[in-house]
């Protein structure tokens, strides 16, 4: 799909792709949302992943050199 363009500003192209897939994060098989090229996000933690693709396609946590691993926490409701 292509969006904007006109007096609004640039037209931009919206390409999203859907995967299944292992997170080495979590290590849950889950859907992993293509936000990028060749960059994707667990549907299941939410972990930014880089495609990398040697023969085999594997997925890894997307961090810049000496960056944080991201976490996510789970917060639950102590009344239910």
């Amino acid at each position: 799909m292509t969006y904007g363009g006109g007096p609004f500003g640039r037209a931009f192209h919206l390409h999203t792709e859907l995967v299944n897939g292992k997170c080495p994060t979590c290590h849950e098989n889950s859907i992993l949302v293509g936000v990028e090229e060749y960059t994707y996000r667990c549907t299941t933690c939410g972990t930014e992943l880089k495609q990398k693709v040697n023969g085999v396609i594997s997925y890894i946590p997307s961090v810049a050199s000496g960056g944080k691993i991201p976490k996510l926490d789970v917060i639950t409701d102590a009344d239910g």
